[in-house]
């Protein structure tokens, strides 16, 4: 009872402490990717249909609509609240992150205290990855399905296999470039029931077996000398007892392993048939078969060699990734603890994601954090069982949580006191009084106006129609189905004056330019007499061009 109340205590005081540093963490300003979110969300609502077409850009593109129902979802949010509603809604989805992390920290593994300090870890290490995106609530969604892969191996109860079942349903709607991650997670605890099958299986000593007997049979059936037949049964014999030794081993070694645990659960099976009912859920959205496809296209494009997310990461210069190696690699080197084969092969494979691509830090993150746990507890167990529970007794004192508390606000304070006076909308990245300034004295369905990348989605949002945008996979091939309609491409080489920018120009038919000052493109456009400057903020510059 006692040990009870303590849990109890230390829960409260746990889940107070991550909503306080989860609030901190979030950050005022929106990114580019929600302008176009809201935009999208209102065109749904009004037009009352996918119709799977762009009606935002200069280009009349095809659409996927990949996140759909988290724009309509932002939509409505920002009709009731504005702004200040997306912040709120953002600031309440991180705080549902944090606390699912840690409740299904301490489910899984059963030791608060290690999960609720790894927990404050977590969230710091993916601050950069916490915004306004249908990938908040698809990270809750990750952390869920662990936790109902561990629950179902467990107890097999149904209501975790409906649960696995329905997560990808939410996933193909709300965010479904990361649908067939999903599968990936189902990937470590499927291989190892695997190994442990065929390692079960004893294949080689089943294969001679059968050949021993059928020799001894033919033998018999050809009347050889009885030599011959004892020598084959004395074969039989140590063969017999070679297995049984093997046997014997083979228990011992999974009772006491050196570094590496596998374990056998026969309800893994059922995981398998649950995964495979799962590929069928990726046609339960009114997108056709774009979760099939949708990844695919996007390998295919350029994209992912262009935009800084997907770019492999640098090891040195990721102090998250480096510690998350350092605990892994410390506690399998310098201790006796041993790693289970489902999360060698989860940090393994996340690993090597994360390093393919910057964005992915956030899965070896929300999900390695599970198999991290099981080492450190591990360790713990065997080398101070009680230690976590004599700290959790201190922090639950009076005392201890009003320190505890008050020492999670003064690093809360720390981490929200740079952004404490940001705006939602920062006039340095968006062209805020320049859009305004160009709906006020053109003509906006008139013109055709150049934008770059970063800021279009602001562009979007205000009802001007725009040359590109943070969408990045419309403007390929791949998904508009015009092999000569590279606009992702053209758009970064005229950005880059990696071509003469005029050709550029031409091309799309500008009439009107809006770009940030100090860019090479801009110190071109200066001395270029074709180039008229109508408008000058301290960010942004619009110009005119005029036609020879």
């Amino acid at each position: 009872m006692e040990d009870k109340q303590l849990k109890i205590k230390f829960n409260l005081i746990a889940i107070v402490c991550i909503i306080i540093f989860c609030f901190a963490i979030t950050p005022i300003t929106l990114q580019n990717d929600t302008f176009y979110t809201i935009k999208i969300g209102e065109h749904i609502v009004n037009s009352g249909n996918i119709d799977m077409k762009d009606p935002f850009s200069m280009h009349d593109l095809p659409y996927t609509y990949p996140h759909w129902l988290y724009d309509v979802g932002i939509y409505l949010i920002y009709q009731a609240g504005g702004m200040a509603g997306i912040y709120l809604s953002t600031v309440i989805l991180a705080c549902i992150l944090g606390v699912t992390v840690y409740l299904t920290n301490k489910k899984i593994v059963k030791n608060e205290l290690v999960s609720f300090l790894l927990t404050m870890g977590v969230m710091y290490i993916i601050t950069g990855f916490i915004a306004a995106r249908a990938q908040l609530v698809t990270f809750i969604l990750f952390v869920l399905a662990v936790y109902f892969i561990e629950q179902f191996l467990e107890t097999k109860k149904k209501r975790y296999a409906i649960g696995l079942i329905t997560i990808p349903i939410i996933i193909a709607n709300v965010h479904l470039a990361v649908w067939p991650f999903y599968f990936i997670i189902f990937l470590p605890y499927i291989a190892e029931y695997l190994i442990a099958l065929l390692a079960d299986s004893h294949l080689i000593y089943k294969v001679q077996k059968k050949y021993y007997e059928h020799k001894i049979q033919v033998i018999k059936n050809k009347q050889a000398p009885e030599e011959i037949h004892q020598k084959l049964q004395n074969k039989m014999e140590t063969l017999e007892n070679e297995f049984q030794e093997s046997l014997q081993k083979q228990k011992t070694r999974r009772k006491n392993p050196y570094k590496m645990k596998v374990e056998r659960k026969n309800t893994t099976k059922w995981l398998i048939v649950i995964m495979l009912i799962c590929v069928l859920t990726g046609l339960l959205t009114p997108l056709g078969d774009t979760p099939y496809t949708y990844l695919v296209k996007t390998m295919q494009g350029n994209t992912t060699k262009s935009i800084n997310e997907h770019l492999p990461m640098v090891l040195i210069q990721n102090k998250g990734t480096l510690t998350i190696l350092a605990i892994v690699l410390a506690i399998l080197i310098f201790t006796d603890t041993k790693i289970r084969l489902k999360d060698f092969f989860m940090l393994g494979g996340l690993i090597i994601l994360a390093l393919a691509s910057k964005r992915q830090l956030s899965m070896l993150t929300l999900i390695g954090v599970y198999s991290i746990n099981r080492l450190v507890c591990d360790l713990f167990h065997k080398y101070d069982p009680q230690g976590t529970t004599k700290f959790m007794k201190n922090i639950t004192s009076g005392f201890g949580a009003v320190i505890t508390i008050l020492l999670v606000i003064l690093v809360s304070i720390v981490e929200f006191k740079p952004q404490a006076g940001d705006s939602f909308i920062d006039e340095k990245n968006y062209p805020v009084q320049a859009v305004e300034w160009l709906k006020e004295n053109v003509n906006i369905s008139e013109i055709r106006l150049y934008n770059e990348y970063n800021y279009g989605s602001y562009i979007l949002y205000q009802g001007v129609p725009v040359f590109i945008d943070s969408r990045a996979d419309l403007y390929t091939p791949e998904f508009n189905g015009d092999k000569d309609k590279d606009i992702f491409t053209d758009a970064i080489q005229i950005a880059n004056v990696s071509k003469y920018y005029e050709d550029g120009f031409e091309k799309y038919d500008f009439t009107h330019l809006l770009i940030p000052k100090n860019t090479k493109i801009g110190m071109f456009l200066k001395r270029d007499e074709n180039y008229k400057e109508l408008y000058k903020d301290d960010y942004f510059i619009i110009y005119e061009r005029r036609t020879k």
